[in-house]
């Protein structure tokens, strides 16, 4: 059965948004840039809420670009043709190789993971993932801990009144200044 993963870049103090709104300071250097793209190789489909979708939007159209070095132009055309199922009360229609959800948040990784074939189901926007975790979807958690402290804004994990137990599986360092974490939900 497809896992359902949640990972994003994190600031040590736990945030993937800064109190201001911004994310610049997760612009990944090259090692961490290339150990996403293998990231995206063993996905099967994204699950995203609108925010996320409007800001991966650029990945669309960046491809055509000719001044792109190959690495970009390698995630954005694995980021095109990546599936995506987009949650969202505000959205009519979506580009690309997304669909709007149809069903509730358990029903669409349901049928994810009935699908035939390999590959992870992501998970992705700290609201949307949030609530997946706090259904009990979430198989995975995977942090690419980055050293900035940016003093609030939209957490990592939102805090919910329910432990959840966590096993280490994988660390390891990323360039000289990043740390990926990945754990596994204890069940």
């Amino acid at each position: 059965m497809r896992s359902v993963i949640y990972s994003m870049n994190v600031s040590l103090d736990g945030y993937i948004v800064g109190p201001d709104g911004s994310f610049a300071w997760t612009t990944p250097k090259e090692e961490v840039f290339r150990f996403h793209t293998d990231q995206v190789r063993g996905l099967a489909a994204h699950v995203l809420g609108r925010r996320l979708y409007e800001t991966m939007l650029y990945w669309e159209t960046t491809d055509q670009n000719p001044s792109l070095d190959f690495d970009t132009v390698e995630w954005a055309s694995l980021w095109k043709s990546l599936p995506k199922v987009v949650f969202s009360k505000t959205l009519s229609e979506v580009e690309g190789n997304a669909r709007l959800a149809s069903g509730s948040l358990v029903e669409e990784i349901e049928r994810l993971r009935a699908e035939p074939g390999d590959g992870d189901i992501a998970i992705g926007g700290a609201t949307l993932a949030g609530e997946a975790a706090e259904l009990g979807l979430v198989d995975e958690f995977r942090a690419i801990v980055l050293p900035v402290l940016v003093g609030g804004g939209i957490p990592f994990h939102p805090q919910r009144e329910r432990r959840v137990d966590l096993e280490l599986i994988e660390s390891r360092t990323l360039g000289s200044q990043a740390v990926y974490v990945r754990y596994r939900v204890a069940r």
